[in-house]
């Protein structure tokens, strides 16, 4: 799917022409090879331009957000709470079996942004993404809108891992904590942006 770029005042839209971007499929190229990284405010979309970077929050938030403003309907964003795991994110390393805690686990319900285009997935976090990575280990999912990938998303996924913690907490012999296991998931994330 491709479309050009309206002409909308919108400063994403003024933006985008300035870099010379005039469709969709040179937007998702381009945001795809920004660096992986949190931006700086959550809640301001041209950071990822303006920082060069974002996260998979970001990165889809600003897509649907340029989708959105030129009209496009069958581009949808979705959160999918997914099991985070060595096979699926690489770049975690050990940090599930070798950490501080007196517990292992196989995952952590980590929350992934992507879209769906005409029903499909597309995950432009960066360039070498595959959705099918991670299909199967997808627990739920919802769709939201560009502006709920700040305090939403986190709240949602928060939300979701305290739920899934009380539930590990019935089925093992151990008690595994909110905290602990939000500071493992931070650790995480601080090794895929490197």
């Amino acid at each position: 799917m491709n479309f050009i770029l309206c002409l909308a005042q919108d400063k994403l839209i003024l933006y985008l022409k300035q870099l010379g971007i005039t469709d969709w499929n040179q937007l998702t190229k381009y945001i795809q090879n920004l660096s992986y990284g949190r931006n700086t405010n959550r809640h301001d979309l041209t950071l990822v331009l303006t920082e060069q970077k974002g996260t998979c929050s970001s990165k889809h938030a600003f897509l649907k957000k340029v989708a959105d403003l030129n009209g496009v309907e069958n581009i949808k964003l979705y959160i999918g709470i997914y099991k985070m795991n060595p096979s699926n994110t690489p770049k975690m390393g050990n940090i599930l079996s070798e950490n501080e805690f007196d517990y292992e686990l196989d995952y952590i319900p980590e929350a992934h942004c992507y879209l769906k285009i005409n029903g499909v997935e597309y995950d432009f976090t960066h360039p070498f993404s595959d959705f099918e990575k991670l299909r199967y280990d997808i627990l739920e999912e919802i769709e939201i809108e560009a502006e709920q990938v700040s305090e939403f998303k986190v709240k949602y996924h928060q939300d979701f891992l305290r739920e899934w913690i009380t539930k590990q907490n019935e089925i093992v012999d151990i008690v595994i904590n909110f905290e602990a296991v939000w500071k493992l998931r931070e650790q995480c994330i601080c090794n895929l942006s490197q």
